[in-house]
């Protein structure tokens, strides 16, 4: 590989763990660079899951401090991730991805507007009922990790959505979630990929080595800044990210 793209991967990976440990941005950065790489789009979509099942080690660590007393939850939730991430893997493999692709600006900007109107929705589900793991929570998940493990950008945007509208958790504590839940439909995706897939392994290293930095970095990050910054954020990012999957799936 070239100096200049391996130079580009990793820069694109620190930019791309950061975000993604923060908000589930990942693929912003990481999926145009592979492309702006040379790499063909199936192949840099298997290469950019690799690559993220690397970061998600590292953002998972870093988000120790957010996750004590959350084992319960991991534990009911993390079969269901790792299921989805197995089926969304399995898809991508065997049917053609341009169908799926038409509808990820919607999936990514119905998340985004959640985000953005979550104390809200959050408030008015408070009032309604009781803050519990209902059937749309657990088939939401397995949904996201599907998508996670098919295509993945963006689905920490549709994660953190879900996990903050459906369980009664902070930010910090629904982003501590999600690096683990998406982490899991990653890394068994990732098993499927690097076995069947054609995964293009001289761009995985720069990739995960900046992936493995921004994701350390990340949650460190987060806890500086005031929660509603950092979800306004997100959701601005979010948008934006959905005008520009649209551009290009249209």
């Amino acid at each position: 590989m070239a100096s200049g793209n391996f130079l580009l991967l990793v820069g694109a990976g620190v930019a791309a763990g950061l975000t993604g440990s923060m908000a589930g941005l990942a693929s912003l950065f990481s999926y145009p660079a592979l492309l702006a790489a040379g790499l063909p789009a199936t192949a840099a979509n298997v290469t950019n899951t690799v690559a993220l099942a690397f970061s998600s080690l590292s953002a998972t660590a870093s988000s120790r401090p957010e996750l004590v007393g959350q084992g319960p939850t991991v534990r009911r939730f993390a079969l269901l991730a790792v299921l989805g991430g197995a089926i969304g893997a399995g898809l991508l493999l065997v049917t053609p991805p341009g169908v799926f692709v038409r509808i990820v600006p919607f999936l990514v900007g119905a998340a985004s507007l959640a985000l953005l109107l979550q104390p809200m929705i959050k408030s008015r589900a408070v009032t309604a009922s009781p803050r519990r793991a209902g059937p749309a929570v657990i088939g939401g998940i397995v949904a996201v990790s599907m998508y996670g493990g098919y295509f993945g950008a963006a689905a920490g945007v549709l994660m953190l959505a879900l996990l903050l509208v459906g369980l009664p958790v902070s930010l910090l504590q629904g982003n501590a979630l999600k690096n683990v839940l998406l982490g899991l439909a990653n890394a068994i995706a990732a098993v499927g990929f690097a076995v069947f897939g054609p995964v293009e392994w001289s761009a995985v290293l720069p990739l995960a080595v900046g992936l493995l930095a921004g994701a350390w970095t990340g949650p460190v990050v987060a806890r500086r800044l005031p929660t509603a910054v950092l979800r306004i954020g997100i959701a601005i990012a979010g948008m934006v990210l959905a005008v520009t999957l649209g551009v290009q799936a249209y």
